[in-house]
Order: C-alpha cells, then sequence, then structure tokens
C-alpha cells in the first residue's frame, strides 16, 4: 500500500511556501491508518521500551495506537496550559514561530525507556524539545518515531537518537 496516496498536500499552510502534509485524510481510511501503525510499530520494536509519549495533538493519534500495539504505557506531551497537574515546561523554535509543550512530573520515572512519537518530522525543534522534558523526568530516550519525514529540512541531524520514518518527502 503507497500511504502517500492516503495523505493530503495543502499548499501555503500554515504560511506561504510551506506544503502542510494532512493525516486526516490517512486517518479516515481504516486500511491506510491500520498500514501505518503496522509500519511504526515494526521500526519501533527495534527499540525496547516501556512508554511511548505523543506530541500534541497529532503524536496522541499515532502513539495511542502504537502504545497498544507494543503492549507499553502512553504519555502525552501537551501545549501549553493544558496538562491539569504539576509539570515541566520548555519553549522551541518551529519552522515558522515558536512554541511550548508540557509534561506531568509523574509521568515519567527515572531510568525508564521512551520511545517519542510524532507525525512528522520537520526541523526537529518540537523532537528536541520533547527529549528534553523526557530526560528532565529521568527518562532514557531510545528513539523517535515518525509517520512522516521532511527530508530537505534535516531535522533527523538535529536528533542525537536513532530516528525511524516511515514515509520521507
Amino acid at each position: 500500500m503507497d500511504l502517500k496516496e492516503s495523505i493530503r498536500s495543502i499548499e501555503d499552510y500554515p504560511q506561504k511556501g510551506v506544503t502542510f502534509r494532512d493525516i486526516t485524510t490517512l486517518l479516515k481510511d481504516k486500511d491506510a491508518f491500520r498500514e501505518a501503525i503496522r509500519r511504526m510499530a515494526e521500526a519501533a520494536r527495534r527499540y525496547e521500551v516501556d512508554k511511548v509519549v505523543g506530541i500534541e495533538a497529532r503524536g496522541f493519534l499515532l502513539g495511542t495506537p502504537l502504545a497498544l500495539e507494543l503492549g507499553v504505557g502512553f504519555v502525552p506531551i501537551r501545549k501549553p496550559g493544558k496538562l491539569p497537574y504539576k509539570k515541566r515546561s520548555v519553549t522551541y523554535d518551529l519552522e515558522y514561530g515558536n512554541d511550548g509543550i508540557e509534561i506531568h512530573e509523574d509521568a515519567i520515572a527515572p531510568k525508564e525507556k521512551v520511545l517519542i512519537v510524532d507525525d512528522l518530522l520537520a526541523t526537529g525543534g518540537t523532537s528536541l524539545a520533547a527529549q528534553q522534558l523526557v530526560e528532565s523526568l529521568g527518562g532514557e530516550v531510545e528513539a523517535f518515531v515518525f509517520l512522516i519525514e521532511l527530508d530537505a529540512l534535516n531535522g533527523r541531524s538535529r536528533i542525537a537518537r536513532p530516528v525511524e520514518s516511515v514515509l520521507h518527502y
């Protein structure tokens, strides 16, 4: 199955010159969604992990079924102001602005092995921020798994952990 056929490309979103890879068209197709999770799980099984961490929001959509497939727990990393308990925060630069993310302080135990999951790797800023949050709690990031990687932006070069991507643009 060619998963790229299930992903819609939207030009000049969220700003001129950016091509947004819209996975909602993949998610609504049960066969494509199942295949995407199967391929991500195949890549993830190369690593021994205790938890999957998904980055808001599309990382939740892919990370939760992936965690179930791997038989491990799931931890959300959220945008600022969305978590109700004690949390750690970090801000970071995006390819077209800046943002922040947060994690509950009790989400990851020291020495737990973590797989960080998101829909897309662009410049790597969000991924590095997620790694920083996990490691601030004593967790050990084993690898990153993405559905899509934008090769021209070379985000993988900023990440000092293994990177697995199902699709490349």
